[in-house]
């Protein structure tokens, strides 16, 4: 069986994974590695300071680039792989498309924000998330009929079928108006909307604006304990689909729609107003996400392997 290294997303996953309080055998079962493989990793990539997903990025790439089998990398494929990233690429995506390792991309980027270089303003995620915790307390009020992910069914979570979605809302500077983003989890298909304000009507008539031309691909929700979602059962009536709410301070639980924000952020930064965010940007920047190819999905886009079990005439162009 062909060994595959560890991704700079993969060591993102496993540092959140092990923040949640997962074993190594739980992480390598999300992550679909062997647990040798995610032992390893831990093993070989920590510091001082416990292990970090950049800091391991950059081991990991040390040992490869000193590696007495290293090659050397011809010019134009750097030029090659530069033009991707200003293409707003990631350096997965970049290493798809030329013969340069992702680690090695990333490598390079550093290297050259070091010597003053800009490459590194084309990459997605520039800083760390921050996570508020609240000692297990849900400070966000309750939600009627609210349906636990728990009692969602397991064959949703193995991402075998296109209808299962996953919903959440992103605020801009100062709290005002919102973007509702939506991402089908099999195909990593995305649907974003502004509203006003962050309500519940508001954000339940977004959802069923744009999802009921997709309805026959629309089985579940699944959404975060915001308080934007209470009127999910209106939602479910409108599309004839089934609402679940994850868990309380896990994220994790909705991990297709946390790496969609973040996407979303490369484009929209928090201390951007939202006001300044026209319809037609969202619509564009949606499409940038729709039509870029994803490692998981073999490098194909999430428009391909979405619309081929949808009929392409009932989306929106």
């Amino acid at each position: 069986m062909t060994y595959h290294h560890l991704s700079r997303e993969e060591r993102y996953q496993i540092s959140a994974l092990l923040k949640e309080g997962l074993t190594q055998s739980q992480i390598a079962a999300n992550l679909s590695r062997h647990k040798a493989t995610i032992g390893r990793e831990i093993a070989r990539n920590s510091g001082l300071r416990g292990y970090r997903p950049r800091q391991a990025s950059f081991l990991a790439s040390g040992r490869s680039i000193n590696s007495r089998n290293a090659r050397r990398i011809e010019p134009s494929d750097w030029l090659s792989a530069e033009t991707y990233l200003k293409g707003q690429w990631s350096p997965e995506q970049v290493a798809a498309e030329v013969p340069i390792s992702h680690e090695t991309i990333y490598r390079h980027i550093y290297a050259d924000k070091a010597q003053g270089g800009v490459l590194y303003k084309h990459l997605r995620c520039q800083k760390k998330r921050r996570k508020r915790y609240a000692g297990g307390r849900n400070r966000r009020g309750q939600i009627i009929g609210r349906r636990p992910i728990s009692e969602r069914p397991n064959h949703v979570e193995k991402r075998r079928k296109i209808g299962h979605w996953e919903g959440d809302t992103l605020i801009g500077k100062g709290h005002k108006q919102a973007i509702v983003s939506l991402v089908e989890r099999k195909s990593g298909y995305a649907v974003l909307a502004k509203v006003k304000n962050k309500t519940a009507d508001l954000v339940s008539n977004a959802i069923i604006d744009r999802l009921k031309p997709l309805m026959r691909k629309v089985s579940t929700l699944t959404y975060d304990n915001g308080k934007e979602f209470a009127d999910h059962a209106s939602i479910d009536h409108a599309l004839g689909s089934r609402s679940y709410f994850a868990d309380p301070y896990s994220s994790w639980q909705r991990g297709s729609n946390e790496n969609l924000n973040g996407l979303i952020r490369q484009y929209i930064p928090k201390s951007r107003p939202l006001s300044t965010v026209s319809d037609a940007e969202l619509a564009k920047i949606e499409g940038l996400l729709n039509n870029r190819p994803r490692k998981r999905l073999g490098y194909k886009t999430p428009h391909e392997v979405f619309t081929k079990s949808f009929n392409p005439v009932a989306l929106r162009a």
